[in-house]
């Protein structure tokens, strides 16, 4: 096993508001499907690369204290965050360096009340 990572689910109320969240925040486009009965966007990804969905389900629920999922925020996670807010989101954390050329990483609340991070090696 290479990369233990295949899936990631970040539950939502509104799908269509955190949809255009993420879509506005990364300037990218999810693909909506249906899985079980459950409506969701997925990341776009390329295979065999790992991804996720928005996932609209009454047993999940948006948490600011839970799992910590970091998404690739590209070249300039300064970039991303500039869009977090005007999307419906918040910073928490601004870009962080790691140091030790680890990269940098940042923090924000979409618009659902997910803690959710970025990451980006410069």
């Amino acid at each position: 096993m290479n990369n233990p990572i295949c899936w990631f689910e970040l539950p939502v109320i509104d799908l269509e508001r955190a949809t255009r969240f993420y879509e506005a925040v990364f300037s990218i486009a999810l693909r909506r499907e249906s899985c079980g009965g459950h409506p969701m966007s997925i990341f776009p990804y390329a295979d065999p690369q790992p991804s996720g969905a928005l996932v609209q389900m009454p047993q999940l629920a948006p948490r600011d204290n839970g799992t910590l999922v970091y998404l690739n925020g590209g070249e300039d996670l300064n970039l991303a965050l500039g869009r977090v807010k005007p999307a419906g989101g918040e910073v928490v954390m601004e870009k962080t360096d790691l140091g030790n050329d680890i990269g940098h990483i940042a923090l924000f609340i979409d618009s659902e009340g997910n803690r959710v991070g970025l990451y980006s090696k410069f």
